[in-house]
């Protein structure tokens, strides 16, 4: 029954994303040319909100939880598990003061209104994964941007979506040049949870009424720490979370 309304909602919520993401892109630009980086974000900040509204048209509802006290003066990379394209509006509206700024795929900064624009203008590390050399080139620029601005950034560890909410292994690389270039990073893994979901059955149709959750967990001081064992510890922080909520819903 479920899948029967993910066809019937499943137009609809294409249909209001693609327009929001249409009209936002003049507006980006817009924004950006006459306001420079502040209201380029703020536009960014509307876009990604609006965003949000559309997981409603298919019923589904977004719980984000942030029950940490997180400090405005030390940048801050917020490590996350990664299950579909979806994670990505919650990120950065509901933590959007600490001015996050994503490592992501250089082929989405190219084709997508709105959103390759914002990769490509707010200070996204944009990264090949066929040429390491530019990829490491990309975070140290990031680095360096949070160093001088105290900005922030969001890293999916895992590489690629779990497309079964299986979580699966964190690599090292991008999370230790971060800690390496910026020493007074603070770490803060966010669990996600029931994102995959959305999209269990592919592009089309997308599931309806379904219940996503994000959670901000304790900060992890990395002072002390070599990058291996502190992405161990996020790893396992993140898997208690998403596994026991699993498990739960199976129950």
């Amino acid at each position: 029954m479920r899948k029967f309304f993910g066809y019937l909602l499943s137009p609809v919520f294409y249909l209001l994303f693609g327009i929001i993401i249409t009209v936002f892109h003049p507006i980006q630009w817009l924004c950006l040319k006459l306001g420079g980086y502040q209201g380029h974000k703020k536009c960014v900040d509307a876009l990604n909100l609006c965003l949000l509204a559309t997981y409603y048209v298919l019923g589904n509802t977004i719980k984000f939880t942030n029950r940490q006290n997180l400090p405005m003066d030390r940048p801050i990379l917020f490590v996350a598990n990664h299950q579909s394209m979806y994670d990505i509006p919650p990120l950065i509206f509901f933590l959007r003061k600490h001015h996050g700024k994503f490592i992501s795929k250089i082929e989405l900064a190219r084709g997508i209104p709105s959103i390759s624009f914002n990769l490509r203008h707010g200070g996204a590390a944009n990264i090949d994964r066929k040429d390491p050399k530019q990829s490491i080139a990309e975070i140290l620029k990031l680095a360096n941007n949070m160093k001088a601005k105290n900005w922030s950034a969001f890293i999916f560890p895992e590489g690629t979506r779990a497309k079964t909410g299986k979580i699966k292994p964190f690599n090292v690389g991008g999370i230790a040049t971060i800690l390496k270039k910026v020493p007074d990073v603070l770490v803060v893994p966010i669990a996600i949870r029931n994102s995959w979901q959305m999209v269990r059955y592919g592009f089309f149709p997308l599931n309806p009424f379904t219940r996503m959750s994000w959670e901000v967990l304790e900060p992890i001081e990395p002072r002390g720490l070599n990058a291996e064992d502190l992405v161990a510890r996020v790893e396992v922080s993140i898997k208690e979370k998403v596994e026991n909520n699993t498990r739960e819903t199976k129950i």
